[in-house]
């Protein structure tokens, strides 16, 4: 099993960890989500020092039952669904480099921890992202059904908005750490719709690039609606095709 070895952490890696979330949290003012900003300060994250794994998973588990899993890179679809059905979550354990500030192309522990965590912290999100790896290790051996379902964790848990307020706000954790995200994603060139699962299941999804589509959720509760809907659709064995 996987330790983060927090000894390992170089003086460097500590100033990546301080420069990105200064940055990141001076971009997010008035841009985040209200349940990141308060899962931000209820985690007790801070600029001065890499999080500890252990002491995150102690206050998430008091929170809402769920833990740090830590692990290298990134996983395939049955090792990572089937933690989030176990409310773990993967955590990479190394952190970018100076030269990868902007935007990376596989998840490391800044993206891991600052962008997916805060969220972890409220209990109807955390219930969601459980419900999504539940319904997901039903379906491993599933192709089609996997596609969709990383379409919805895609444009939801990574790269999600939401109304508050009237006012657009970001809880996707691939928003939320990246700052070359960020500033596309508020770009004249960028393009947003509401969100509508069955347009969501059909618009082909990747990481590999800035975004070329958001959804815009009108309220939370569209997110656990959207579970049981997908939930429903793959046992009738019924399939969208993505669009092209």
């Amino acid at each position: 099993m996987l330790q983060q070895e927090y000894s390992r952490y170089t003086a460097q890696d500590q100033l990546v960890w301080k420069v990105l979330f200064d940055r990141q949290t001076a971009l997010l003012h008035k841009r985040a989500a209200s349940a990141f900003a308060q899962g931000l300060a209820k985690v007790g994250f801070h600029r001065n020092a890499i999080p500890d794994f252990a002491e995150v998973s102690q206050r998430l588990h008091q929170a809402t039952g769920w833990q740090l899993e830590p692990v290298l890179g990134t996983l395939n679809d049955a090792d990572f669904f089937g933690l989030l059905a176990q409310r773990k979550f993967p955590a990479t354990v190394w952190i970018r480099s100076m030269a990868q500030f902007d935007f990376i192309e596989e998840p490391d522990l800044f993206h891991g921890v600052f962008g997916h965590v805060p969220l972890l912290m409220d209990k109807a999100f955390a219930d969601f992202l459980y419900f999504l790896g539940h319904v997901a290790a039903q379906h491993l051996h599933d192709a089609p059904a996997l596609a969709q379902l990383e379409r919805l964790y895609g444009f939801t848990v990574q790269f999600g908005l939401v109304l508050e307020k009237g006012e657009t706000r970001m809880y996707g954790a691939g928003l939320l750490s990246s700052a070359a995200e960020i500033h596309h994603c508020l770009s004249d060139t960028s393009k947003r719709q509401p969100f509508d699962l069955a347009t969501v299941l059909q618009t082909p999804y990747s990481e590999q690039h800035l975004q070329e589509q958001y959804f815009v959720l009108n309220s939370w509760e569209q997110l656990t609606e959207s579970v049981a809907d997908l939930a429903a659709i793959l046992s009738s064995g019924w399939q969208l095709q993505p669009v092209r």
